[in-house]
């Protein structure tokens, strides 16, 4: 699953606009907060790095990201567990997403959208921050593991 997420950040490389250093590491601190179950940080970090990201092919579904992870780590700080946050990515945004998969084959669409926001905002901050690399190569094993959960549905031996 390592290769398919280095895929992934190639495949999405080149539609990443430049990014600030400060806007890239806000992505990066709202992974690791929600990642840690920080989520008033993470809330606090998907708000300033949104409006913060200057126009490119991928900003509309990096936005998006940000707003699911957003939306979660509300309903998370709030105590309400809720199978679905209200906000998807469009079927244009979809495009750079890492785990596209069949109407058909999708069990818990809520749970594949904040997946996929997690991916993205991972990525896209491995690409655009520096800074954060190496503690965003220790995290690299939770990526993995969501990645790993759709190993058979994307059938990957």
């Amino acid at each position: 699953m390592e290769k398919f997420l280095h895929e992934y950040i190639e495949r999405i490389r080149p539609d990443v606009p430049a990014i600030p250093s400060k806007t890239a590491h806000e992505i990066a601190s709202a992974f690791f907060a929600f990642k840690f179950g920080l989520f008033t940080n993470a809330i606090e970090q998907c708000g300033l790095a949104a409006p913060a990201l200057s126009e490119g092919k991928i900003t509309p579904a990096l936005k998006k990201a940000l707003q699911i992870v957003r939306a979660n780590a509300e309903d998370l700080e709030n105590s309400q567990v809720t199978a679905d946050a209200g906000v998807a990515f469009s079927p244009d945004e979809k495009a750079f997403v890492a785990i596209d998969l069949p109407q058909e084959k999708i069990e818990d669409p809520a749970s594949l959208e904040l997946d996929n926001a997690l991916l993205m905002i991972y990525a896209v901050a491995t690409i655009t921050s520096p800074d954060d690399s190496q503690a965003l190569d220790e995290h690299q094993n939770y990526i993995i593991k969501i990645l790993t959960a759709y190993k058979a549905t994307l059938g990957i031996q």
